[in-house]
């Protein structure tokens, strides 16, 4: 316990981050005005955006808001950028926030639907690579349509269930008892431990693959990956032609990837493999079955209400009837509406998890104003269109998807796309061409981002989840077990890019 009024203030401060952490960020905040005297604000800048992506890379240790939010505000007292040039950013990337408001909060109604088709899957489909496939499938069709994160939301609430299940008739319990801690294994009997183990493998591999399929399909629409939809608004693509503009990258990058998940399988390489033990297969069939008798006709209606609100949200993707999350603010109001959930605080807990995110990327924003008021990468990105038109958007592929994997893709994509609308702007480059490259930064910050938990959210989502430390899957298994996507769908995803765009 604190003694001292000093050290209280030491404690409090970034809360449970390690002391090494907390003694950086003070660094980085006393250096920041010292480099801005002494060598001017372009070093100033570049040192800011390193620090930056320092608070993203080990956003394990504190969730990037705070320290990032720190140096921004830093950023901004010291001149680097002024409020009103990040006003203009958030003003200019106003549907991505509007996305990020009510789109996960609005798929957030949608969970029970999607937890009753991934246990579906899961209880009724006996072959392990066709069980595989179809949730690495199922995970990029839901992602293409609604958010990486909600799905991989619920593929974690599935996983967690039936983890839980078996867990409690391996500790000798039964599986209707609700207090009951699945973290020990203490209670569990030894005759049950490898198939627990087993249990855990095949979880494991089923996760990967779940969020893996999130990065498939989320490449492929404006509302797979909030960057998508930032990228969409600046090049002015609806639904419809950003789909067709992705296509000749996403699609054959699509197959790639759900072979690579077929032949994992078989092969069981990498961690991949993994199967369902007999008795654990008995126990989840079990469970299931109890769960649909369990069901409700009130139950069954707000299925129908969260299914007819599904082909309502397609529909309106599809034919962009109005701003992506005024559509899901749409179908809040629906499922609510004729669910049941009238109470502020039940509709207040689905805007928990968006709303960190949301204000994570405020601070993005104010990051990209410094960079556009110093113009830190123009001389970068006057190099790269310096090279041979064909060479461009390849350049752009391999400069996004090796930021990305050490940062996060968001970030990446929102300062790449940026300073290339400058250069529209400018004249330097034709409106043809600008697509091309917004094909290239968009399919480089999706693809090989993959190989770190750090470039996608929904693999740190899930590495910080309820889940992993059950089933044993740490940030270095991850990386692992990645390695062989990020390979197939970076390779593939640079050569369509270089070859057929």
């Amino acid at each position: 316990m604190p003694t001292t009024m000093f050290s209280a203030f030491t404690s409090n401060f970034l809360g449970k981050a390690p002391v090494w952490y907390k003694q950086i960020i003070v660094l980085f905040l006393i250096a920041n005005p010292i480099v801005m005297l002494l060598l001017g604000p372009v070093t100033a800048g570049w040192l800011l955006i390193a620090e930056f992506i320092f608070t993203l890379a080990m956003a394990l240790k504190c969730y990037p808001l705070l320290p990032g939010g720190l140096l921004a505000i830093e950023a901004l007292l010291i001149g680097l950028t002024t409020a009103d040039a990040v006003y203009l950013e958030v003003l200019t990337n106003f549907p991505v926030i509007l996305l990020l408001m009510f789109m996960v909060a609005g798929i957030y109604f949608m969970q029970d639907l999607l937890l009753v088709a991934f246990t579906q899957i899961l209880v009724g489909v006996r072959s392990k690579s066709a069980l595989s496939l179809l949730f690495c499938s199922v995970a990029a069709v839901l992602s293409a349509f609604l958010d990486a994160l909600t799905v991989t939301a619920v593929i974690i609430s599935v996983a967690v269930g039936f983890y839980s299940v078996y867990h409690k008739v391996a500790s000798g319990k039964g599986i209707q008892v609700s207090d009951y801690n699945a973290d020990s294994d203490d209670e569990v009997i030894a005759l049950h431990r490898d198939d627990l183990e087993n249990f855990r493998a095949f979880l494991r591999s089923l996760l990967m693959h779940g969020a893996i399929g999130t990065a498939l399909g989320g490449v492929a629409t404006m509302v797979g990956e909030p960057q998508n939809l930032l990228i969409a608004k600046v090049v002015d693509w609806d639904f419809i032609e950003f789909f067709l503009h992705m296509a000749p990258v996403s699609l054959p990058v699509l197959a790639a990837g759900l072979v690579t998940c077929w032949v994992l399988e078989k092969m069981r390489w990498f961690g991949y493999g993994g199967r369902l033990p007999r008795s654990v297969r008995r126990v989840l069939e079990e469970f299931a079955e109890s769960e649909r008798a369990k069901r409700t006709k009130e139950d069954l209606a707000a299925l129908w209400i969260q299914a007819l609100a599904a082909v309502i949200l397609v529909f309106g993707l599809a034919l962009h009837l109005a701003e992506v999350g005024l559509i899901g603010l749409l179908v809040i109001i629906l499922i609510t509406s004729f669910t049941g959930v009238t109470s502020e605080h039940k509709i207040g807990k689905a805007f928990q998890e968006s709303l960190p995110f949301t204000s994570l990327l405020v601070v993005f924003f104010a990051v990209v104003a410094v960079i556009h008021e110093q113009h830190l990468f123009k001389p970068v990105i006057d190099y790269v269109l310096s090279l041979p038109e064909g060479q461009q958007p390849g350049m752009f592929f391999i400069a996004n998807g090796l930021l990305s994997m050490i940062s996060d893709n968001v970030f990446v994509a929102t300062v790449y796309i940026s300073e290339v609308k400058q250069a529209l702007d400018a004249g330097s480059i034709s409106q043809a061409h600008f697509q091309d490259l917004a094909v290239a930064i968009n399919t480089g910050t999706n693809l090989p981002s993959v190989a770190t938990p750090n470039g996608q959210a929904a693999f740190l989502f899930l590495l910080t989840s309820a889940i992993a430390p059950l089933v044993r899957l740490s940030y270095g298994r991850m990386v692992v077990m990645a390695f062989p996507y990020t390979l197939v769908m970076g390779g593939v995803g640079l050569y369509m890019v270089v070859n057929h765009i």
